[in-house]
């Protein structure tokens, strides 16, 4: 009798040994599938970078309305300065260089480069640095051609980096905030170096209104140096 009571137990020992793995290994399942779960999710919401880029400011009404815009909002953006629009606004430059914006160089007087001879086109480029760096400090070490027209001469005899675009809305054709908006929220991706000018007062609008959609988008803004090297 005490040996059937001996085998009884050990039987219920046994099956409660085995309900015990198998919880034991569902609960391990349960949570190998939400960590499975959870870098599902976040491989799916990859961070994306954008860069705001202007050409041809400074401005004097409409770029200071654009730095005090970012500023609110902590977003840094690359600016290709016309070394003839800085005479008279070298303030607006250095506010730009205390915000953290990248200063870049957008020739003297807009000259496409490749259409003068190699001299005169470096000159344009110097005369632009001269002026940046006695304001700033600092000499520019990025250049943006004007037209993107650009050569192998000039490659060779300029040390600076080039830094071109690739989401163009044409905002200085249409002048239209709304245009410029609709036309970037259709084409931009992750990588987009987006090309404005901080002359007009309907890009500077549909910049801002740009930072505002975008971050909310989840789009983190970067300066064309950051993109580069990425």
């Amino acid at each position: 009798m005490n040996r059937r009571r001996w085998f009884a137990g050990r039987r219920i020992a046994v099956w409660c040994w085995i309900l015990l793995a198998l919880l034991t290994a569902a609960d391990m399942g349960h949570g190998a599938a939400e960590t499975y779960r959870e870098a599902g999710n976040s491989r799916t919401s990859p961070v994306r970078t954008v860069a705001l880029t202007f050409d041809d400011g400074p401005h004097a009404v409409y770029t200071p309305r654009l730095l005090e815009g970012l500023r609110r909002r902590k977003v840094h953006a690359s600016f290709f300065l016309i070394g003839q629009n800085i005479d008279g606004k070298e303030e607006i430059v250095r506010q730009m260089y205390r915000d953290g914006h990248l200063i870049g160089n957008h020739s003297q007087d807009h000259l496409q480069l490749t259409a003068e001879d190699a001299e005169s086109a470096c000159m344009q480029i110097a005369y632009t640095n001269e002026k940046i760096e006695a304001i700033t400090g600092e000499a520019p070490a990025y250049v943006r051609p004007p037209f993107g027209s650009w050569s192998e001469e000039l490659e060779s005899r300029v040390p600076m980096t080039v830094a071109l675009w690739n989401l163009d809305p044409l905002d200085w054709k249409s002048q239209n905030k709304d245009a410029v908006v609709s036309y970037v929220e259709d084409h931009v991706e992750d990588g987009s170096i987006i090309l404005l000018h901080d002359v007009y007062e309907s890009s500077v609008e549909a910049a801002l209104e740009l930072v505002d959609t975008l971050s909310g988008e989840g789009y983190n803004f970067v300066t064309v140096d950051e993109m580069l090297i990425e």
